[in-house]
């Protein structure tokens, strides 16, 4: 009786296991030490913010003119000063801001879409379907950008595909076929490692069809430098939508973006110069927050990653 009174009660080894991170906790940890990333976050969810809500919270009409209020300097009615036709240019950049942000968002959406499924057949077929899909990327890659992107442009304003002759349409599907090529290889370079791992070969053995593998088992392991580059191509899409518009070939006024307000603002720079610095700051600004983002996500999701 009195071993058995001094005998201590038995706890569970299990609850002494340590807790199992999840991938996006441990990704979560990670990406938080990075600082100029966080930083970078909280910059584009303030622009987010702004951009979206502001114009709706005053009812902001892009069309409406001031003419007596025309250039003048910031100040605390015109925190940005006015432009030309005496539109306070706050709004207008948030307006604007909404429309380039739409346009480098949707725009990366369909080129990482584009690039993914190329990339994959590319590098889970091999061979002849390989060779004939990295030599359509060689072609894109080396012809000139811009150019082409011109070019599209005004064949798709002319009416060769009636639905995307108008509207944001045609500078979103420019910018995605001019841009799609890097992750493609990317996608290739993954798929060329990861259909040789062991679980693709159970999945072979197992009956699985080919679609399944690729959707199922081999694109989830490939989506970390997929994310990267998808953080990235935000950036690029804003900054080709803005030289478009710049050039007088992108989004058409009256809508309003960062890159025609550039435009029109090209010559009114000696007396309001304003009008050319906040837009171009904005850009330079979100350009910079989203590349700090895919910096911090490619050390995050790192596979080698150090503690």
């Amino acid at each position: 009786m009195a071993h058995a009174a001094l005998a201590t009660p038995s706890v569970p080894l299990t609850s002494f296991a340590p807790r199992q991170e999840t991938l996006l906790s441990l990704t979560w940890r990670h990406f938080r030490r990075h600082r100029l990333a966080l930083i970078g976050s909280a910059v584009i969810a303030l622009l987010l913010v702004g951009v979206i809500f502001i114009p709706i919270a005053t009812n902001y009409d892009p069309g409406k003119t001031k003419i007596l209020d025309k250039y003048l300097a910031p100040s605390f009615e015109h925190w940005m000063g006015t432009d030309g036709l005496g539109r306070d240019l706050f709004l207008q950049t948030m307006e604007g801001g909404r429309v380039s942000l739409f346009i480098g968002f949707l725009a990366m959406l369909l080129s990482i879409g584009i690039g993914t499924s190329i990339g994959a057949l590319a590098g889970f077929y091999g061979k002849a379907v390989d060779n004939f899909l990295m030599r359509l990327a060689d072609i894109v890659q080396i012809l000139p950008t811009l150019f082409v992107a011109i070019l599209l442009t005004q064949l798709l304003r002319a009416g060769v595909i009636p639905f995307l002759s108008a509207g944001i349409a045609p500078i979103v599907l420019v910018i995605a076929v001019t841009t799609w090529v890097g992750v493609a290889r990317i996608v290739r370079a993954s798929f060329l490692s990861l259909k040789e791992k062991e679980f693709v070969e159970a999945g072979r053995a197992a009956g699985a069809q080919n679609t399944r593998i690729i959707l199922r088992h081999i694109l989830p392991n490939a989506m970390s430098p997929i994310i990267v580059a998808a953080t990235l191509r935000v950036g690029a899409a804003i900054i080709t939508e803005s030289g478009l518009s710049f050039l007088g070939f992108g989004v058409q006024p009256p809508t309003p973006t960062w890159g025609n307000m550039l435009q029109h603002a090209q010559s009114e720079m000696d007396y309001a110069p304003w009008t050319a610095v906040f837009p171009g700051l904005l850009i330079f600004i979100t350009v910079i927050a989203v590349n700090y983002i895919g910096d911090g996500l490619r050390d995050a999701l790192d596979p080698h990653h150090v503690e």
